[in-house]
């Protein structure tokens, strides 16, 4: 599993709004040059998945810049947009896989943006591909499991899948949309584990929005700080303080 030349991603004045007048995204700013693990946090309502869906282009920004490879993702179309999106693998936190299909085929589906339209249909893959996902497989602790139906694993299983999958896309940026939110607290720490060994492996950029603020500290090497909208600290883990999480999350009941 060969590394990737981390480009990175800026991100300038973004606005989003699924309501006229209510944005979402208040002109978020940020620039993410560094491999590692960049944790987002903060409250339920206050954009983290709707700035990760912004990125991948699930959501079609209201105004501003997303850079990402030479190209301004919120100006793309078309085929242009789907080249650039193969090279933004994306981690789901209900894991969106296949159901009925087996574990090697939800992973084999991270080629297919690389494919054409007759080779996707047929689900003709390249040895080259093949052997990838079963590397893949090895690598997240599954290779026990490749001819398993999706639907047969465990949680924690299925989102080690999801993981495998999106890295078979090989991509420069890794998103992770609270990637541990449905899982108990050994698998969480697990999955963290597995992302923060890819970030290095892969040397490229995952961005993950979390909840648990331990778990955060924990693994990232950045933190984004979001309330109401905005960022309000991108910064190290150290550096965060109780201050900052009251202004965060509002009050401080829930931190003692």
């Amino acid at each position: 599993m060969g590394s990737v030349s981390c480009n990175g991603i800026k991100i300038n004045n973004l606005y989003h709004e699924y309501v006229a007048g209510k944005p979402i995204l208040k002109g978020i700013n940020v620039d993410i040059q560094q491999p590692g693990i960049i944790a987002i946090i903060g409250p339920s309502g206050t954009g983290k998945s709707t700035l990760l869906k912004c990125i991948n282009r699930l959501n079609d920004p209201s105004g501003g810049e997303i850079l990402f490879e030479g190209a301004d993702l919120t100006k793309l179309q078309g085929q242009a947009l789907r080249r650039q999106r193969r090279h933004i693998g994306m981690v789901f936190q209900e894991y969106n896989l296949v159901e009925r299909l087996t574990v090697i085929e939800n992973v084999l589906s991270g080629r297919l943006g690389y494919m054409n339209a007759w080779d996707a249909w047929r689900r003709n893959y390249t040895k080259t591909d093949l052997e990838k996902a079963f590397e893949l497989l090895e690598f997240v602790g599954l290779q026990d499991f490749s001819n398993q139906r999706a639907d047969s694993l465990s949680g924690g299983q299925r989102q080690r899948v999801g993981i495998a999958r999106a890295v078979m896309q090989d991509p420069y940026i890794l998103l992770a949309d609270e990637p541990t939110s449905s899982l108990d607290p050994k698998t969480a720490v697990e999955i963290m584990e597995l992302m923060e060994s890819l970030a290095e492996k892969k040397q490229i950029p995952v961005l993950v929005n979390i909840h648990d603020v331990n778990l955060a500290k924990r693994f990232a090497t950045r933190i984004i700080g979001m309330c109401n909208g905005n960022v309000h600290y991108d910064g190290s883990p150290e550096g965060i303080t109780e201050d900052d999480l009251k202004v965060i999350y509002g009050g401080e009941s829930w931190l003692n």
